[in-house]
This record gives C-alpha cells, structure tokens and sequence, in this order.
C-alpha cells in the first residue's frame, strides 16, 4: 500500500467515513497523473467517545471559517454550507483551461439526474484553489458560462488562509493552484459517511452515490479502478 493511500485512509477513517468504493489511491493533477500532495498539518487522532466510535464531528473537523459565494454572500464552511446536506465537493481555478471547465460540465449533468433531491438534501460545493484571483464575480462567471450557477450549488472563495485551511483538511490542497487534485469528495454530513471519487466516473455513477449516500438508493453503480 502506498503512502499516499495510508495518508487518505488514515484521513477518512478519523472522519468516520465508509468508503464503499473502488478508488484511486492519489490525487489527480491537471496532467492525470497520481502526484502526492504534502501535508504541513496532519490530523490529530480523535480523543475519547469519538475515537471509540471512529467518527469526528464536522464542524469541530473543519471549523466554521467564513468564506464568500460567487453571489458576494459570506457563509460560513459548516453551518451554511456543509450542515444537514448530502455534499459533492471539488476543487477548481477559473484560469484553468482544460479539467475545470470539463469536470465543472460532468457536474452539471450529474445535477440533472440527481433530481428533485438537488437544492434540498444534495447541495454542490466547489473550492477554488486560486482565492487570489477568483473573486466572488469571477467564480460567478465561471459558474455562469458553465451553466452551474443554480440554486443548491455553492462556488466558493475567500480569504487564503481560510481556503487553504479547508483544502488542507480535504486533503486537496497544493501550493500551486494548478496541481490542485481533481478527485471529487461526496459526503452525507449529519451520517458522517463520506466517499472520494475519480472525476473520469460516468455521471449516473456518480448520481447514483450521491442518492445512496443521501438515503435514497440501495443501488450504487459501480465506478471505475
């Protein structure tokens, strides 16, 4: 087993996540090639009750760190955008070329399939690795000229050192903005289930998970080694 897969594992199972999927076992670059990405902050094992049930609460997790939707809101990252949903979470820089805008338009077919469910239980999240440059205005843009800037659907940026907490604790984060992984993270927050997925999965796959992880599916297709 690598060390970027033990990292991950490690990583997830503090957060209690039941990964049920065959996986990659690195992140992906802009290049789709495996890279590993250094981590300054390793996460501490969970103390007491909670590392007895192997499960850490989100918010303690992440923090509640305020950060900007492409629409000027501030929100804060657990209680206005993670609480309560069943999240699809990826990571992009609008200056991106070629993977954002590609990746960004799979997501949006996902949305279509994921139905009545998008806006109420399931809720998109994407980060920009690039908080710099991508304002509020710009990721509206963005969103715009991807067809994404719909009600459910969260495009994220503000201060560094507040993206850059949260991409840490995802493990998506890089020092250069274009080596940011491309994995898609899904979790049910309020279940404490959580799942990484390869961005190159079909999108029925990747709707399918959503609805198994929200509660509504006993089917899950299966998504690509």
């Amino acid at each position: 087993m690598t060390t970027i897969r033990r990292a991950w594992r490690t990583r997830m199972a503090v957060l209690g996540c039941a990964v049920g999927l065959a996986l990659a076992p690195a992140a992906f670059g802009h290049d789709g090639k495996p890279h590993a990405v250094p981590q300054k902050e390793p996460i501490a094992p969970v103390q007491g009750a909670a590392a007895e049930k192997g499960t850490r609460d989100a918010r303690s997790y992440f923090t509640d760190l305020e950060l900007l939707a492409q629409d000027g809101r501030k929100v804060r990252f657990y209680s206005d955008v993670l609480a309560g949903h069943t999240v699809l979470i990826n990571v992009i820089y609008t200056n991106c070329k070629d993977a954002c805008p590609l990746i960004t338009q799979k997501l949006n077919e996902v949305r279509s399939m994921v139905g009545d469910q998008f806006g109420s239980d399931v809720r998109f999240v994407t980060l920009t690795s690039d908080p710099v440059r991508d304002t509020p205005a710009v990721l509206k843009t963005f969103a715009d000229a991807q067809s994404a800037n719909q009600s459910g659907w969260l495009f994220l940026t503000g201060d560094k050192k507040n993206i850059d907490h949260i991409l840490k604790k995802l493990g998506q984060f890089s020092q250069n903005v274009e080596e940011h992984s491309t994995l898609l993270i899904a979790g049910n927050v309020p279940a404490k289930r959580w799942s990484k997925i390869r961005p190159d999965a079909p999108s029925m796959a990747i709707a399918e998970r959503l609805k198994q992880l929200s509660g509504t599916s006993g089917v899950t297709a299966p998504l690509p080694q």
